[in-house]
Parts: structure tokens; C-alpha cells; sequence
């Protein structure tokens, strides 16, 4: 901001000291020292505070930003699901239509009232788990004999040779 060099703070130094005397420019000096310390922090304050209420501001537009995407995500899966909803509506509305005598499961039936051959083609799904035997179950010393997918009537056969 100032452009003093040296030359220009002898001739300071030489006034200050003509003017304040030897005894004061000591204390003079250490006083103006405090005081310039006082006004660096101040400004120091200052920027920082500056610095904080534009990242604040920042953290409200990136949190409005935020809602309103949010807001439009929600607005997108609602008008979806009413979409969905719809569609559903029409195709039970057309099942209903060409086949009355359909029950409402879903499914097309024979006139037998078993399932259709296109049923019939799809693969049943078992949800009983599958029982294994883990590690921390065998037997300490025979841990590397046994398989963890062994039926438990192997795991005995094993223990008892």
C-alpha cells in the first residue's frame, strides 16, 4: 500500500527522535509497536469474519440447491408412482376385459383350473437356507479336513475317524 524504504524510515527515525527525546522514543516506540500489533489483529478479525460469511453464504446457496433438488427428485418419483399406478389401473382394467372369468391372482389358468404351460416353464424358487457347517464348528484339529459346505452326517463320519 505505502511504498517506504529505507531512506525514508532514517528520516522518520531522525525526526521522531529531535522531536519525542531520548529519554521518551523508547516507551514512544513500544507503544506505537502494541498499538500497530492491536491493529493487525483487528484486521486480521475482520478478514476472517469476511471469510466466514462468504463461505456461510455459500452453505445457504448449496443447501437451497440441495432442497430444490430434493424437492424435484420428489416431485419426479411421486409423478411416477401416479404413472405407475395408472398403467396398473389400465392393464388390470384390459385383464379384467378380455377374460372375466380370470381370478384376479394374475395368472392364466387351463380350463382345468392348473396353471397354464407358460407357468409351467418358470423355474421355482426355493427360500428354505442352506445349512453348512462354518469353521469355528469343527473340531480344532480337524478344521482342515472338513469342507464348510459338509452335511453334518459327513462332519461326524469325520470326527469319528
Amino acid at each position: 500500500m505505502f511504498d517506504v524504504g529505507f531512506s525514508e524510515l532514517m528520516v522518520i527515525a531522525v525526526v521522531a527522535l529531535i522531536v519525542i527525546g531520548p529519554e521518551r522514543l523508547p516507551r514512544v516506540a513500544r507503544t506505537l509497536g502494541h498499538l500497530f500489533g492491536k491493529l493487525q489483529r483487528y484486521v486480521n478479525d475482520v478478514k476472517a469474519d469476511i471469510n466466514r460469511e462468504i463461505e456461510l453464504d455459500e452453505l445457504h446457496k448449496f443447501k437451497s440447491t440441495f432442497e430444490d433438488a430434493a424437492r424435484g427428485f420428489e416431485n419426479t418419483a411421486r409423478d411416477v408412482q401416479s404413472e405407475v399406478a395408472k398403467t396398473e389401473g389400465e392393464l388390470n382394467a384390459l385383464a379384467q376385459g378380455a377374460d372375466p372369468s380370470a381370478p384376479e391372482s394374475g395368472g392364466p389358468t387351463t380350463p382345468e383350473g392348473s396353471p397354464s404351460s407358460a407357468d409351467s416353464t418358470i423355474p421355482a424358487v426355493s427360500t428354505t437356507p442352506v445349512a453348512s457347517t462354518t469353521v469355528a464348528e469343527a473340531v480344532p484339529g480337524e478344521a482342515a479336513t472338513q469342507s464348510k459346505s459338509a452335511p453334518d452326517g459327513d462332519a461326524q463320519q469325520h470326527r469319528a475317524a
